[in-house]
């Protein structure tokens, strides 16, 4: 357990267990230091947990006698979308609150849940990527957004039924990198046994799931929510935009995610880059070209020349009219 909820929920159930633990024997358990066990002691007391000190020699922290969380009775549903909701949104920055704030009411969720689903959605918050702006990606079915992240965390193998965006159905051996949440979806990426290429899945589409036999090792530096943003922006579609932009990349990037473009650096100045973008449609991109305000050039298609035109004919003609004068 590396992240503070963990550890204090780990707290909690150390002091479950009965009698009086001295704040040395806590932080060798949590294997924090003893400042530490304190300030998780204070995160139980918020939460309304009557955790008792003793004084003295043999003194310590105990919880009160006879005192136990009841479990509360979420489905997996419901019990996915409370922690990611909370999860999601403390990463991001949305809440309106303080993060102390946002990890108090999920420890206090993930405390009174069953043990058994609770260790599931330990493997999802353990595993899963946030793609940014995060939000709660609530479309794929729990079940088998569970038993993907579990997957993924003890590298085991999984057989996917899957159907595809053109309606094609297979069957498939995954070895499961990880799980990625982006714009109200969830992404599995992984080594897939039909193409032999590492590939990526939507989640909602798997029919069916088998974990297998065995284990795999994930590739040296991988990194799931990377490898699903560029497979995203690399999908075919109706249209291949190119754009030379004088820019750096991080100024595109500003107007054109990763999940939107691709980028290449051109020359050795670095002070030009290619953006590659696929699109079903244009009309959204001369308005981001004009945000950019950076000198481009559109290498393809022509049609993109065409509405880049209408626009600045449109944004001239706003500007050379005069308001009426007010009677």
């Amino acid at each position: 357990m590396t992240r503070p909820i963990a550890r204090v929920l780990a707290l909690l159930e150390l002091l479950q267990q009965g009698g009086t633990r001295t704040v040395a024997e806590l932080a060798r358990r949590l294997d924090v230091d003893e400042r530490t066990v304190r300030r998780y002691v204070d995160h139980l007391v918020d939460l309304d947990i009557p955790v008792r000190s003793v004084r003295g020699r043999y003194g310590g922290y105990h919880l009160s006698p006879g005192y136990r969380m009841p479990p509360l009775m979420l489905t997996d549903e419901e019990a996915v979308a409370v922690l990611l909701g909370l999860v999601a949104g403390q990463r991001a920055g949305v809440h309106g609150t303080s993060v102390v704030a946002a990890e108090s009411a999920a420890a206090k969720v993930r405390r009174v849940l069953p043990k058994a689903l609770g260790q599931r959605l330990d493997a999802l918050l353990e595993v899963a990527g946030f793609t940014a702006p995060a939000r709660p990606a609530l479309t794929a079915e729990a079940g088998i957004l569970l038993t993907v992240a579990e997957a993924a965390r003890d590298r085991r193998p999984v057989a996917l039924g899957y159907v595809a965006g053109h309606g094609g159905a297979s069957e498939r051996v995954v070895h499961p990198y990880g799980v990625v949440a982006h714009s109200g979806r969830w992404y599995l990426s992984g080594f897939d046994s039909a193409s032999a290429q590492v590939r990526t899945f939507r989640v909602d589409r798997i029919t069916a799931i088998e974990v297998r036999d065995g284990t795999f090792a994930v590739p040296a530096g991988f990194d799931s929510a990377e490898h699903v943003l560029t497979a995203i922006a690399e999908a075919p579609h109706r249209h291949e935009v190119s754009v030379r932009i004088q820019a750096t990349a991080g100024q595109i990037r500003s107007v054109f995610p990763a999940s939107v473009a691709t980028l290449e650096e051109l020359g050795s100045d670095g002070s030009w880059v290619r953006a590659r973008i696929r699109a079903q449609r244009l009309d959204w991109i001369p308005p981001l070209l004009a945000a950019l305000d950076r000198p481009f050039t559109i290498e393809r298609p022509d049609a993109l020349r065409d509405l880049v035109r209408a626009l600045a004919d449109r944004l001239a003609g706003s500007a050379g009219t005069v308001p009426d004068e007010p009677g």
